[in-house]
C-alpha cells in the first residue's frame, strides 16, 4: 500500500511529511479571516483555485481513498475526490465539529470522530477516539525517570504547555514550583523557554521546550497539567491522572468539551484558565491522595481508545475496496 500526502507549503506538514519519509503534494490554502479586507479576498481567492489543484493531484496519485485531517486544508482536496468519484473520509479530532468539517461530511462515506457529537450519527459517523503515536505506548516509568533526571522514588508532576507554549500554565508552574514541591517536568513549548529558565531554583524541576520521547514523559508523571487539546488522548492511554486547562479561546469553547468528557468520566478535573490560581492547591491535594490517583489512572486507561488508528485504518481500506 502506498500512502502519500497533501496540503500546505506553509504549515507544519510541509517539515514534517518528507522528514517521516512519505511524498507530499502542496496546493495553496488558507482559512478565511474574520475582518473584511484584502487578505479575505486573497483567502476567498484561493479556496476557489485549490480544488482544482487538488484535482491535478488526485488524477496523478490515483488514490483509491482520500482522508481528510479537518480544517480549511482538508475541503478541497474532499471536494476533489467527490468530483473525481474516490470515496473520502474526514476526521474530527474535537467535541465539536469544525466549520470545514461541517461542510466537507456531506462530501464524505465516513467522519471518524474522536468524541460523540450530539446529532453527528448513523452510518456516516463512527467514533473512534483520536489517533495517537505509537511511539508514545508502553513507555517505562523507570526509564523515562531515568532519561530525564528525575528521581525513581517519589511523586512526579508534569506540566505540558503544548508545542507553542500555554504562557498562563507555564508561568502558573515555575511561579507555584520553581523552589520547591515535587519534582516537575515541564514541557513549555519553544516560545516561552527562555524566559522561564531564570526562574527554576531546583535541579529536580525539569525544563525542557520540547522532547522526542513523550511517551516517556506520560509515564514517569503520577499527574499531568495540560491543555485539553490531543495530548487528552495520550494522557488517557498512558493512565495519567489529569487537571485539565482548556484554552479559553478554542473555537466553539471545544477544548472545555474534550475536558468534559475526561472529567464525566473520572480520570480528569477540569478547570477554566480564570480559575488557574486554585490549580497548584488541587495538585497538591490530589499528589498526598494516591488511592484517589489510582483510580482516576484506571479511569483514563477506561476512557482511551489507543487503536484509533487502527480502526481509521481497516475502514478506509474496506471503502477502498468497496467493501464499506
Amino acid at each position: 500500500m502506498t500512502v502519500t500526502f497533501a496540503g500546505s507549503p506553509d504549515r507544519a506538514e510541509s517539515q514534517l511529511v518528507p522528514e517521516a519519509g512519505f511524498e507530499l503534494d502542496t496546493f495553496d490554502v488558507s482559512g478565511l479571516p474574520r475582518r473584511l479586507g484584502v487578505e479575505q479576498v486573497r483567502a476567498f481567492a484561493r479556496a476557489v483555485r485549490a480544488p482544482f489543484t487538488c484535482v491535478r493531484i488526485l488524477s496523478k496519485r490515483r488514490p483509491d481513498v482520500v482522508l481528510g485531517g479537518g480544517g480549511y486544508v482538508s475541503g478541497p482536496m474532499v471536494l476533489a475526490a467527490r468530483l473525481r468519484g474516490i470515496p473520502a473520509a474526514l476526521t474530527e479530532a474535537d467535541a465539536h465539529l469544525g466549520l470545514a468539517n461541517r461542510l466537507a461530511a456531506p462530501l464524505s462515506r465516513r467522519v471518524f470522530l474522536a468524541y460523540e457529537i450530539p446529532g453527528r450519527d448513523g452510518s456516516r459517523y463512527r467514533v473512534v477516539g483520536r489517533p495517537i503515536p505509537r511511539s508514545h505506548l508502553g513507555a517505562s516509568r523507570e526509564a523515562g525517570r531515568a532519561r530525564f533526571g528525575l528521581p525513581q522514588e517519589g511523586a512526579v508532576l508534569a506540566v505540558f504547555g503544548g508545542l507553542a507554549g500555554a504562557k498562563a500554565l507555564n508561568e502558573l508552574a515555575v511561579t507555584a514550583y520553581g523552589e520547591r514541591g515535587p519534582a516537575v517536568l515541564h514541557i513549555a513549548g519553544e516560545r516561552d523557554i527562555e524566559a522561564l529558565r531564570p526562574l527554576v531554583k531546583r535541579p529536580d524541576y525539569v525544563l525542557l521546550a520540547t522532547t522526542d520521547h513523550f511517551g516517556e514523559a506520560l509515564a514517569v508523571a503520577d499527574l499531568a497539567i495540560s491543555r485539553a487539546g490531543g495530548t487528552v488522548w495520550e494522557l488517557a492511554a498512558a493512565g495519567t491522572p489529569a487537571i485539565l486547562v482548556p484554552y479559553p479561546y478554542a473555537t466553539s469553547d471545544h477544548q472545555a468539551l474534550n475536558a468534559r468528557h475526561f472529567e464525566d468520566g473520572g480520570g480528569a478535573i477540569l478547570v477554566r484558565e480564570n480559575d488557574l490560581a486554585r490549580v497548584p492547591a488541587l495538585a497538591d491535594e490530589l499528589l498526598a491522595d494516591p488511592s484517589r490517583l489510582r483510580r482516576m489512572s484506571d479511569a483514563m486507561r477506561t476512557l482511551a481508545r489507543p487503536a484509533a488508528a487502527d480502526e481509521i485504518a481497516d475502514e478506509l481500506v474496506r471503502l477502498a475496496e468497496g467493501r464499506a
